[in-house]
């Protein structure tokens, strides 16, 4: 491990900082001692579209945070034994539980992806699932009744008691526990559909929201905030001039994919020109995830317990992690 470390400015005097800060070249120096089980098949399978996401990266970034991660989830489950046989009880150790935030565009979902395939081929944590927090958005039908389709991803626009419930019920050790379907075709809730977690070793939650902290509703009674079920958290961040480009870039590929289908909520995109395209995709950056981003989302960031911080190539060139 390099011995030479700088260490995060996130306020005037650095050496009061809660996180201490690695270079990519120090990173990746983790990852020496570790196996990479995936081949450039399975990163092309996982990779979010626009996310340039490759096996090299994933190697230099993904392989030591993927051992670190076990080896969090490994002392929790000696502390969990230790203590059962402390206080005398036999309960069953509940899963480790993984926060992955971040803006929209950001590679939040192509990192939630890596680190469930890399995770899962650790013998410690075979079983590894994961889920994203859209299947916790209001319909559109209860958006539209409430004013909030144009703040869709905005914390007021999810069932925020569901997914709490979800996963206080997954922590708390419940065999089996479903979850609502989301579709980004149809830009809904899948009626009837539902996704289940099965006795996990490990879940991963992803959302643009999950570290909010909780809000206080009445003088000296604070809720539980779906962070405080996590175990470990993880937040991407990136430059916003940076994510913002990643969106138009994104939105530009959609019409050949995504938009063109004939059951896309966003079918009348498909035929947009490149100048056409821009525009719109700038219009909603601006007004909807710009404004979610800056009030909701990067003001969490702090909170989290590792930190990745891409630069514009997409590529993380530094890592945060919160010291013990």
């Amino acid at each position: 491990m390099p011995h030479n470390r700088s260490v995060s400015t996130t306020s005037n005097d650095a050496a009061v900082s809660p996180f201490v800060s690695f270079t990519r070249a120090e990173w990746s120096e983790l990852a020496h001692n570790t196996p990479l089980p995936l081949t450039d098949a399975d990163v092309a399978r996982v990779r979010g579209l626009g996310d340039p996401i490759d096996l090299i990266e994933v190697d230099q970034i993904y392989r030591p945070l993927s051992r670190l991660l076990t080896m969090h989830s490994e002392s929790v489950g000696a502390l969990h034994k230790a203590t059962s046989a402390f206080v005398g009880e036999r309960a069953s150790r509940t899963p480790f539980v993984i926060g992955i935030a971040g803006s929209v565009a950001v590679g939040k979902s192509t990192t939630a992806r890596v680190l469930r395939e890399l995770l899962a081929r650790w013998p410690s944590s075979p079983r590894v699932e994961l889920i994203t927090t859209d299947g916790f958005l209001l319909p559109n039908s209860v958006l539209d009744e409430q004013g909030l389709m144009s703040r869709k991803g905005f914390p007021e626009s999810y069932d925020r008691r569901a997914l709490r419930e979800f996963i206080a019920a997954v922590k708390s050790g419940v065999p089996e526990v479903s979850a609502p379907v989301y579709s980004h075709i149809t830009y809904d809730i899948v009626p009837g559909e539902r996704a289940l977690v099965s006795h996990p070793d490990i879940l991963i939650v992803e959302g643009l929201n999950v570290l909010q902290p909780a809000s206080v509703r009445e003088r000296d009674a604070a809720a539980l905030a779906v962070s405080d079920y996590f175990d470990v958290s993880i937040y991407v961040d990136a430059d916003p001039a940076n994510v913002r480009q990643w969106y138009i870039d994104r939105f530009l590929s959609f019409r050949a994919t995504a938009f063109a289908r004939e059951d896309s909520y966003f079918r009348n995109y498909a035929s947009l020109t490149d100048p056409e395209a821009v525009e719109r995709a700038s219009f909603i950056w601006d007004t909807i995830n710009a404004p979610n981003l800056e009030r909701n989302i990067e003001p969490t960031r702090s909170r989290a317990t590792i930190i990745l911080r891409k630069g514009k190539d997409h590529a993380v060139q530094a890592v945060q992690m919160r010291k013990l």
